[in-house]
């Protein structure tokens, strides 16, 4: 597919790059679009029977609109007529054709998730930064966000979500699903996912996050008194998981010191997080169920680490071009 560009068309005179046209310019650069519709080529259809398929990078294209946007299968045909960066992104001229609807959207989504290919996405960009000189250090960051789910019963099973649970964190009740991730310390990437529901506590779901070759391992507290698991996990690891430092109203000093300064390197998850769930706008769950939002999930961490790598990879292009 030919490489988008900012500059206008037609009779627009005055037009301007927008910010939504640079990013997108940016993001189909950086997208490693050959490898990740390679991995859907095999159970996307040929169009032997029934009417020509849409073109696969374009449904592709469609799909992470919807993931960068934060937008429903209805929202992302209605993006495509309004805004003409997204159509430019995505290859279509609506004086030749229109936009694909709803429903093929939908159709695309659901060939994904039954597929399993989140998954396999996540993994193909984790593939493709390697190649590219981003590799994974040996220090691992642990965290949990909450995904909020409508804890609503006004709907038509008279009931919520049975696969998302309840839980407390600050003295304040949630509803939904926790998303859990493991970062490198050097770089910010996401390297391991987990979903499960709000109940499940974070440290059970700590050897899912480490890929077994650390030699330190940062978390808050809800991980402490895990140092058996991390090392059964990752031998050479070192525990540098906050402790606790307050204990029956008397504050130890020394800890809490000591917790300051490992939070100097445990901060840097929560600008991981903050693209997940700020300008991606994953804040609450989309469908019903586990399996379709840790789908998703999977999905956004894959495009997460190619937009907070994004500065790496063009300037290794024009280094390259140069």
């Amino acid at each position: 597919m030919k490489q988008m560009t900012l500059g206008s068309t037609g009779f627009e005179k005055h037009a301007k790059a927008t910010r939504r046209a640079q990013f997108l310019a940016q993001m189909d650069r950086v997208v490693p679009w050959k490898q990740l519709c390679a991995l859907i080529q095999p159970v996307y259809s040929t169009g032997a029977a029934g009417r020509p398929p849409v073109g696969l990078e374009r449904m592709l294209r469609i799909y992470f609109l919807q993931q960068w946007f934060n937008l429903s299968d209805p929202a992302a045909e209605e993006a495509l007529y309004d805004s003409m960066a997204m159509r430019q992104f995505v290859g279509i001229d609506l004086g030749r054709e229109p936009a694909p609807d709803e429903t093929t959207i939908l159709r695309f989504r659901h060939l994904l998730e039954s597929h399993d290919l989140g998954r396999q996405l996540f993994a193909a960009v984790g593939t493709h930064l390697q190649a590219q000189g981003l590799k994974i250090a040996t220090g691992t960051i642990v965290d949990a966000t909450i995904i909020s789910a409508p804890p609503s019963t006004k709907n038509a099973d008279k009931a919520r979500d049975p696969e998302m649970k309840p839980t407390q964190k600050n003295q304040q009740w949630f509803f939904g699903m926790k998303a859990h991730v493991g970062v490198d310390s050097k770089t910010k990437l996401i390297h391991s996912v987990a979903a499960t529901a709000a109940n499940v506590a974070d440290s059970s779901v700590l050897p899912v996050l480490l890929h077994g070759s650390e030699t330190r391992v940062w978390g808050d507290q809800a991980y402490r008194g895990k140092r058996d698991v991390i090392r059964a996990r990752a031998p050479q690891a070192q525990d540098f998981v906050n402790r606790r430092y307050r204990q029956r109203g008397t504050i130890d000093e020394v800890e809490r010191r000591k917790n300051q300064t490992k939070s100097r390197v445990r901060a840097k998850v929560e600008h991981t997080i903050g693209v997940i769930k700020r300008i991606f706008g994953f804040v609450k769950v989309r469908y019903r169920g586990l399996a379709k939002n840790a789908h998703r999930l999977f999905v956004t961490a894959a495009l997460a680490n190619l937009y907070l790598a994004r500065s790496y990879l063009l300037r290794r292009q024009r280094e390259s071009c140069a």
